[in-house]
């Protein structure tokens, strides 16, 4: 397996945003539709993300964030989350294997603690390595809530403030933002969600405060090239004004 292809050569979107996020759904359904187990659809869509994650890379997009696993995901049935967390240590593997080749840097957003040892010290090893990559950087969701991260945010800054080190009124956005799994990393210009579902599911609801929101009915093991430019491309024909007026 390839963690990235050859670059495609038919044509990129003409403005790519810097950051797009992917809330990566349908896989149960996929299969279900198909007569197969909701595990199939699971291992189809890591196959999609492969495939998706080239595609971004080569047409310019910075930073990529993929929600893969989340706080509520423990409550499905044991051997799906099992087969879950086989494909996602199947996949960091061939990561932390392939990562300066295809120069990719990864972040994990997300709660340790919870995670299988073996996990946590794969991740150490993808932490480290990364600090010496200058490339794409993509920020994969796992155990991750984001009002999880928000309570830990607020948690430290309690902390912080209990300890001395900072009064209430140091607290601002930009203290809040700094303790999130995400600091450092430009909130999402463009948020995706495929398989039909109109909301964010308790995804970056921090980041997302102004990013584009772009829904479409494809599940996610079906999702492909095409599907990316039709996002770009509607992105590029919303007017972003941040609360402003623009004239």
């Amino acid at each position: 397996m390839r963690f990235f292809g050859r670059k495609k050569k038919h044509g990129a979107p003409a403005s790519v945003p810097e950051h797009i996020a992917i809330i990566l759904d349908g896989n149960g359904r996929w299969a279900r539709k198909r007569g197969m187990p909701r595990t199939a659809g699971h291992a189809r869509g890591a196959e999609t993300f492969r495939r998706v994650a080239t595609y971004c890379r080569d047409i310019g997009v910075k930073y990529l964030t993929a929600y893969a696993f989340s706080t509520e995901n423990w409550r499905r049935p044991p051997e799906e989350v099992a087969e879950i967390w086989r494909l996602l240590r199947e996949y960091l593997d061939e990561t932390y294997e392939r990562m300066e080749r295809d120069r990719v840097k990864v972040r994990i957003l997300g709660g340790r603690e919870e995670m299988p040892e073996d996990v946590r010290e794969l991740l150490a090893k993808i932490d480290e390595k990364s600090r010496r990559i200058d490339g794409i950087t993509l920020c994969l969701c796992i155990n991750y809530g984001s009002r999880d991260e928000i309570t830990r945010a607020a948690r430290l800054l309690a902390e912080d403030a209990a300890a001395g080190k900072i009064s209430p009124e140091e607290i601002t956005e930009d203290s809040i933002a700094s303790r999130l799994y995400s600091a450092g990393i430009p909130d999402p210009d463009l948020v995706i969600r495929p398989s039909g579902e109109v909301r964010l599911s308790n995804f970056l609801l921090w980041q997302c405060a102004y990013s584009e929101l772009y829904f479409t009915d494809t599940l996610w093991p079906d999702f492909g090239e095409e599907d990316i430019d039709r996002a770009v491309a509607e992105y590029n024909r919303r007017d972003r004004r941040y609360g402003g007026v623009k004239g």
